[in-house]
């Protein structure tokens, strides 16, 4: 038997606790209800994946996923996964409402191949780097919440501050980046509305902040996801640079931003897309000269070094946005991606992602 076909498939819930509600524009998870993916080859080599579902950002639940991974699940046996792009195919047309499971299914493809040849993921996917600078989030809440939130990041080494944004009036929020400025006057300062203002609040909220000298580096998707026109917008009357989050889900949304000058970056999360198609949509946004983020869900170690492992071996990133494991309680994993301060460092050793089970 070739040792390199899928011999077993298993999928399970994962839940994990969190230090923190992580809350958006558009909702809040008080605990990550994600899915483990495990895929075992008939050499017995064994690759992990995690899907993580964001209801409040696409709709998917824990159920939903574990649901539509079943009904592929037959369909995986006996495949190649050195055919690893033509498998992604497959699955986009089987996950095709289910991108965070089409993610983990990928996740654990390559995971398993790079395993097996005995290679970093990094690696089999470029092997432009291993170390990439991250920043941390500032989620939803008060102005108080905001201020202590900013210092403990500080405390972690980390000078890079994302903001959610858009759950409360342009004023508001503009009073909770004021604080945080006042806590970090040296930080860098990124506002994330997850689309929770229209064109006339995003720009308010610009100029408000403009008004009390705070410095905004990066505005992430200032508008809902549909408003394209929006986006244009407020990319051309803003001075701050826009990057699309919900707006690029797939290579043919990068097409449009690129085709309406919508956006100046784009933010790359393989929960909304799979693994794969992210590597066409960093193809696609490199060629139009757009930034790059690299982003994810609310995700453990496991989804987050699988993440890195793209980033850093693919390379031209800006930014990346790769924090929720420093918001997750406990897990059931050994190893992965090491955080140090500002800098997230690869484990050049391992194989594959490098994530285990304990």
């Amino acid at each position: 038997m070739t040792p390199t076909l899928i011999t077993a498939v298993h999928f399970e819930p994962l839940d994990l606790p969190l230090t923190e509600p992580f809350g958006i524009a558009t909702g809040a998870q008080h605990a990550a209800e994600n899915v483990l993916v495990k895929l075992t080859l008939a050499d017995g080599t064994v690759g992990l994946g995690e899907a993580a579902p964001f209801p409040a950002v696409s709709g998917e639940t824990q159920a939903s996923t574990l649901a539509a991974l079943e009904a592929v699940r037959a369909g995986l046996m006996g495949r190649d996964v050195r055919a690893w792009r033509p498998l992604s195919e497959w699955l986009g047309d089987g996950l095709a409402l289910a991108p965070a499971g089409r993610a983990g299914v990928e996740m654990a493809v390559l995971d398993a191949l790079a395993r097996h040849h005995r290679v970093p993921l990094y690696v089999m996917l470029g092997g432009a780097g291993t170390v990439l600078d991250i920043d941390m989030t500032v989620t939803v809440g008060d102005v108080t919440h905001a201020a202590e939130s900013a210092r403990s990041i500080l405390k972690r080494g980390i000078t890079t501050l994302k903001v959610k944004v858009g759950a409360l009036s342009p004023d508001q929020d503009a009073a909770r980046m004021v604080a945080i400025h006042e806590v970090a006057p040296q930080a860098r300062l990124f506002a994330d509305a997850n689309g929770g203002y229209d064109v006339a609040e995003a720009l308010a909220f610009v100029k408000e902040l403009e008004r009390a000298g705070v410095p905004l580096a990066l505005l992430e998707q200032p508008v809902p996801a549909s408003d394209l026109a929006g986006m244009a917008e407020v990319a051309k009357r803003s001075k701050v640079r826009v990057c699309a989050d919900e707006s690029a889900r797939s290579a043919k949304d990068v097409l449009r931003l690129i085709r309406e000058g919508a956006a100046h970056g784009i933010n790359i999360k393989t929960m909304k897309c799979g693994v794969v198609e992210a590597l066409t949509m960093w193809s696609l946004a490199r060629a139009a000269g757009l930034e790059l983020m690299v982003g994810g869900m609310v995700e453990s170690v496991l989804a987050m070094s699988a993440s890195a492992h793209l980033a850093a071996g693919l390379g031209g990133f800006t930014y990346a946005d790769l924090d929720t494991p420093l918001f997750i309680a406990r897990h059931p994993f050994r190893s992965g991606i090491r955080y140090e301060g500002s800098r997230l460092h690869l484990d050049e050793g391992a194989v594959g992602h490098g994530v285990t089970l304990s």
